[in-house]
């Protein structure tokens, strides 16, 4: 069953930037960050997405966990880093659209914290807002069905962008609140672990730490999405952020441009042993001309790396092993 939601202009608009500045980090050596801004941005994502739900340990405490070292503070706050941190170290483990693995994910997350852990929950849930309840959860006996039909809808539907897809897999799962705790950081990990899929710089982003910056309109995004009966509202905000963490990460990091060995190198990765073409290859490396697009095939058939075929604009090329 598809769930409810609008393919809007600013959702449109916001996909198309969000894939604009990836095609500029592309042609550099920015899509693969070093291991001191890997370990930057992984601790940063830690701390936001446990500070959401309360969580008191602040930067340098995280990184003290994440080192071995000693911490002062609450145990059960302690363990919460313990568990965020090796499950956020073993995301490419995961599939993102199995309800075993989603089961073993937070299994990982919530180990000790609570009895359920990596169990769908078997009692009724809401979410309080004062007194009174914002979000009644579906009944538990409806939940496995429920997550196992998101993920048969998320596997089947091809057409759909990444991006909007991981939005709405994230929103669907607050809405259907599995566990019976962990669901706001079971939530945006698996967020994190979809847009990981699509390209890997999404798992040292932390879309994570700009959720908790916005955090009151998170929540009133959440609840307004709740009332509308679709998830639009909540695609459109969390693809603001996407966006914006991804400009951040271009700004903050020194770019290196590649040289012609390097970008085929990157190309062999992305096309693997399909045919393709110049445009094509412009297309994945965004920000080198066209003189030295052909340049760059041409070197590659002269080595022998690249075999090809046809003429004019009927020319493709493929990778020889």
């Amino acid at each position: 069953m598809k769930p409810p939601f609008k393919t809007t202009n600013k959702v449109i608009n916001l996909v198309a930037q969000i894939t604009e500045e990836l095609g500029k980090i592309q042609g550099t050596q920015l899509s693969s960050p070093g291991p001191k801004l890997r370990k930057q941005n992984r601790i940063k994502t830690i701390q936001a997405t446990l500070a959401i739900e309360g969580n008191t340990l602040n930067i340098d405490q995280i990184t003290a966990v994440l080192e071995g070292r000693k911490v002062l503070g609450p145990q059960k706050e302690i363990i919460e880093v313990q568990n965020a941190v090796q499950l956020y170290e073993d995301i490419q483990d995961y599939k993102a659209f199995s309800l075993k693995d989603l089961l073993k994910a937070h299994k990982k997350l919530m180990a000790t914290l609570i009895k359920t852990s990596g169990k769908f929950r078997s009692t009724n849930v809401g979410v309080l807002k004062g007194s009174q309840v914002s979000h009644l959860a579906p009944k538990p006996a409806l939940v496995p069905e429920l997550v196992d039909n998101l993920f048969k809808w998320a596997k089947s539907e091809k057409e759909l962008h990444p991006l909007i897809k991981s939005c709405i897999i994230h929103y669907e799962l607050e809405f259907i609140h599995p566990f019976e705790d962990g669901n706001g950081r079971i939530g945006r990990f698996w967020q994190t672990l979809v847009l990981s899929k699509y390209n890997q710089i999404f798992s040292y982003l932390p879309i994570e730490s700009l959720i908790k910056d916005n955090q009151q309109k998170y929540y009133k995004t959440l609840e307004k999405c709740d009332k509308a009966g679709n998830s639009t509202a909540f695609i459109e905000f969390i693809l603001e952020l996407v966006l914006k963490a991804i400009q951040d990460f271009s700004k903050g990091v020194t770019s290196v441009v590649l040289d012609s060995s390097s970008r085929l190198d990157g190309a062999k990765k992305h096309f693997g042993e399909k045919l393709f073409s110049r445009k094509e290859y412009m297309i994945y490396f965004k920000n080198i001309s066209s003189a030295t697009a052909s340049r760059d095939l041409r070197d590659g058939v002269d080595e022998g790396i690249l075999k090809k075929s046809g003429e004019g604009n009927l020319t493709r090329y493929c990778f020889t092993d």
